[in-house]
């Protein structure tokens, strides 16, 4: 980076290269992000990316609650990615979208995505016994010297 240069912020980056363009219907471009000098495109933007055109198809009362993602070919950083998302389920708490990542023709990425509404449901956690603080326990030193004094020798070297 040049001293005349600025610094660009990082989240407003971030929220640039997240932001896809609408093609036409289940279809979006991705920007492949700032000239990082790589020869490939950062995965987790590949992600972020398909996520958010899987999003922009679903109602806005969903959420993610699971995907599951391939990572097909590498990305080209020079070229932007077409994201085409399949509409494969809308059900009345449920929502399935597949989305395929392409550049030059061929597939690059595929994801699959499922959304829920917010719904409540069963804990499956017991709750956190009271515990001291951290700040309330025994130093490690003192913790080593009550336990390593009934220990062998070659322990307690």
């Amino acid at each position: 980076m040049s001293s005349s240069s600025t610094p660009i912020d990082p989240i407003s980056a971030l929220l640039t290269v997240l932001d896809l363009e609408k093609l036409e219907e289940n279809l979006f471009r991705g920007r492949t992000g700032p000239d990082t000098g790589w020869q490939r495109v950062f995965g987790g933007q590949v992600i972020g990316q398909a996520l958010v055109a899987a999003q922009r198809t679903v109602a806005s009362d969903r959420f993610v609650h699971s995907l599951h993602a391939y990572f097909l070919r590498p990305g080209d950083p020079l070229v932007p990615i077409i994201y085409q998302v399949e509409r494969i389920r809308d059900g009345s708490s449920f929502t399935t979208r597949r989305i395929v990542a392409i550049q030059h023709g061929h597939a690059i990425f595929s994801m699959s995505a499922s959304f829920q509404i917010d719904e409540g449901g069963y804990d499956h956690q017991m709750s956190m016994p009271p515990v001291a603080m951290p700040e309330e326990l025994m130093p490690e030193s003192e913790f080593k010297q009550m336990f390593l004094k009934h220990g062998s020798d070659a322990v307690r070297r």
